[in-house]
């Protein structure tokens, strides 16, 4: 895997600059944390070298003067919305991320519930919580939000909101994803500390966009194409410009919150600290790209990853038109069409020759490899065989795993599992790779090379199953697929 980003950089020039920041508000710091704090898999993605935990870990050092509070917003338990990179709801999302962070010594103090207006969801859950032993609280919608200024900073407002009971110097404020209403609890809470005689301060860490990046950089888009269900839109900060001169980018809820802020910071300080929405973020990554061809490249790359999986969901009922429209008008801004990613144009085009699906892979040195289904393998089992031959050094024609070995695998498929697909999937060509690794050499310098894959890109013309969307998630391989079910 080639990198353009420096990791260490960032975690050393970044927890630099949150300290430096906690420093400014004395006592209390309400942190909005953006994006995913140790799953972050989309910065992987498009700036090569980041490490999907590399926020948390910069934040392990701070975690004895920390507390955390998840935020979830009522809307997304009521339509059950889903974290597309883990395939469960964001309700359930709630107590993995809890769990999580108590595993790594982390205080998670409570729980918020934003947007509520009655939901009868929102409801049970909040039971279901509180059996649990954990705080829930709720924040309400609040009408003309967030341009009603004068409403939203009042005791009808941010002031009818449950205040939420923290003990430590430093609140880091999370969600399972993005629109879940973490700044308006961050500000909220800046509110009810005021009327409480406490002066807290407010950060926000969000990784994207990035502000010291052009507006129309790859990185950028692709930010907009991850967004693209919420209509998220990057700006050129135009508080920024008219303070310092000086362009940073921006998205659009927070130049439209910004008002907000500087009332509330106004009646709390005299004065707002911030001068742009810009000036609350802490967000270092911009300083750490090594090569930028690389992260321009992993972007764009992402962007059209972002509108397969569009299709995708929209194929099977659960997307909209409207997103995978969205993300197909920043193809022109980024200069590219699906055939920029190579891996889409040699598994339309062997598909095209032989009538089957198809499926190719792009490896690190840009060597194209392609597969086909056949009676024995589907094209994700077959590709991976064709790849780990290749980089192992095996002739094409050699069968790794011997046909009399699949036979008895299908035959148990489809006959004591009551199966109606024969082909083998990737993970049971794994397993026979690994059990045939002991006694041939050949599998096991096969098998030797599948840490090689990370990092390279796949395209299917065929929708896969979840196994197989599992497997090359544990291999760290970038996949997409076409819109089309697979024929049994």
């Amino acid at each position: 895997m080639v990198y353009g980003f420096n990791n260490d950089k960032y975690l050393k020039i970044q927890s630099e600059h949150i300290k430096e920041r906690i420093a400014k508000f004395g006592n209390k710091l309400y942190l909005e944390l953006g994006g995913k704090l140790f799953d972050d898999h989309h910065a992987s993605r498009v700036l090569p070298g980041f490490q999907p935990d590399s926020k948390l870990r910069m934040l392990g050092q701070l975690k004895d003067h920390a507390e955390i509070v998840i935020v979830i917003s009522a809307l997304d338990i009521e339509k059950n919305k889903v974290r597309s990179d883990l395939g469960i709801t964001y309700d359930e999302d709630v107590l993995r991320l809890r769990e999580e962070f108590q595993k790594r010594g982390f205080l998670v103090s409570s729980v918020c519930v934003t947007h509520y207006n009655g939901q009868i969801s929102a409801d049970s859950f909040r039971k279901r919580l509180e059996r649990l032993g954990i705080k829930v609280y709720y924040h309400y919608t609040i009408d003309g939000y967030p341009n009603n200024v004068d409403l939203i900073a009042s005791d009808e407002g941010f002031g009818n909101n449950d205040y939420i009971e923290t003990t430590r110097p430093l609140v880091i404020v999370t969600a399972p994803g993005p629109g879940s209403g973490k700044m308006a609890v961050c500000l909220s809470q800046l509110y009810n500390e005021h009327k409480r005689g406490v002066e807290a301060g407010y950060a926000k860490f969000e990784t994207f966009p990035v502000w010291n990046l052009p507006l129309k950089h790859p990185v950028n888009i692709a930010y907009e194409a991850a967004t693209a269900d919420l209509n998220d839109v990057n700006m050129i900060d135009p508080f920024h410009l008219e303070a310092y001169g000086k362009t940073a980018i921006n998205y659009n809820r927070d130049i439209e919150i910004f008002p907000v802020l500087n009332a509330l910071f106004e009646g709390i300080y005299g004065e707002n600290p911030y001068k742009s929405p810009t000036d609350m973020g802490v967000n270092m990554v911009g300083n750490c790209i090594d090569d930028d061809e690389v992260c321009r490249d992993a972007s764009k790359n992402e962007i059209i990853r972002r509108y397969f999986a569009a299709l995708n969901q929209l194929a099977t009922g659960k997307g909209n038109e409207s997103e995978v429209n969205k993300i197909s008008l920043l193809f022109k801004q980024a200069h590219i069409d699906l055939s920029y990613r190579k891996p889409v144009r040699a598994a339309r085009e062997r598909a095209e020759k032989c009538g089957k699906p198809c499926s190719a892979i792009e490896l690190s040195d840009g060597t194209i490899i392609t597969a086909e289904t056949s009676d024995l393998l589907g094209p994700s089992s077959a590709l991976i065989l064709n790849a780990v031959k290749h980089l192992a050094g095996i002739d094409h024609n050699v069968k790794l795993i011997p046909q009399e070995l699949i036979e008895p695998i299908q035959y148990t498929k489809l006959n004591y599992l009551k199966g109606k697909n024969p082909r083998l999937h990737s993970d049971e060509v794994l397993v026979a790779l690994s059990v045939l690794s002991t006694r041939n050499e050949d599998c096991k310098k096969a098998l030797e090379k599948l840490p090689e894959l990370n990092g390279c890109q796949i395209h299917s013309t065929v929708m896969l199953g979840e196994v197989d969307h599992k497997i090359f998630k544990k291999l760290g391989v970038g996949l997409t697929c076409d819109p089309a079910k697979k024929k049994q």
